[in-house]
Formats: structure tokens, C-alpha cells, sequence
């Protein structure tokens, strides 16, 4: 086994304006439907989480046909006062790199819920 790290860029509007304090989890999908998790970070001034280190195939996994994947998969969970909780699905982490996965967040309407869900978004496989 290798691993690879994970750090995301939590912003709002399309100014990108960061977004501090805003609550990261980040998990991997087990079977039966469950999650395991691998950290809770909180984002900086400049909305940015510290580094989760993930467990990835060794690299060469994915070179040869029939391999598995190439890298590992996970969730991520996001949510800010006055914002939409969000769920971002199936973010791929390389081995010996690091993925920067950049999420705007949707302020919520005024008088809303404080935790309001807006819709999970699954991120494509590339094209490798």
C-alpha cells in the first residue's frame, strides 16, 4: 500500500471569497453502506483544510488491463454557519500526490434552517 493526501478549498461566490471555520469530514465508503472516518478538519482565513493522508493502491496499480483502480476514493462533508451542508462523493487520491479539491458552498436564504442539505455531486473517474 501507498498514500496520497487530500486537502480542500472551501469558498463561497463566484469571487471564490474563502470561507474559515467551516467544519471538513472526510470519509471512505466500507461495505455495507457504512463509512469509515479518516479525519475532521476546520478550514483556515484562507479557507483551506490541513492534509488528510489516505491509503492508495501501490503506484503501477491501474497499468496494465484487469488492474483495480489506480487511486483510492472518498467523501467529503462540508458544513458552515448560514451555509448549505454539502456532500461531495468519490474524490480520487493518487498515491505520492497531493489532490486539492476545490468546493463553493451556497449561502442559505435568510430565516432558513440552520442545516439545510443541498444536493450531493459525485466527482467523474478521469480518463486515465
Amino acid at each position: 500500500m501507498a498514500s496520497g493526501t487530500i486537502i480542500t478549498r472551501i469558498y463561497t461566490s463566484q469571487a471564490q471569497l474563502p470561507l474559515p471555520n467551516a467544519t471538513v469530514a472526510f470519509t471512505q465508503k466500507i461495505p455495507g453502506g457504512k463509512h469509515r472516518l479518516l479525519g475532521v478538519r476546520i478550514t483556515d482565513q484562507s479557507g483551506k483544510t490541513e492534509p488528510i493522508t489516505v491509503e492508495t493502491p501501490a503506484q503501477g496499480v491501474g497499468e496494465t488491463p484487469g488492474d483495480r483502480q489506480p487511486f483510492a476514493q472518498c467523501d467529503i462533508w462540508i458544513q458552515a454557519p448560514g451555509f448549505e451542508t454539502l456532500l461531495v462523493e468519490d474524490v480520487q487520491i493518487f498515491p505520492g500526490t497531493t489532490t486539492v479539491q476545490d468546493i463553493m458552498l451556497v449561502p442559505l436564504p435568510e430565516q432558513s434552517p440552520s442545516c439545510t442539505w443541498s444536493n450531493s455531486f459525485q466527482i467523474a473517474p478521469q480518463d486515465l
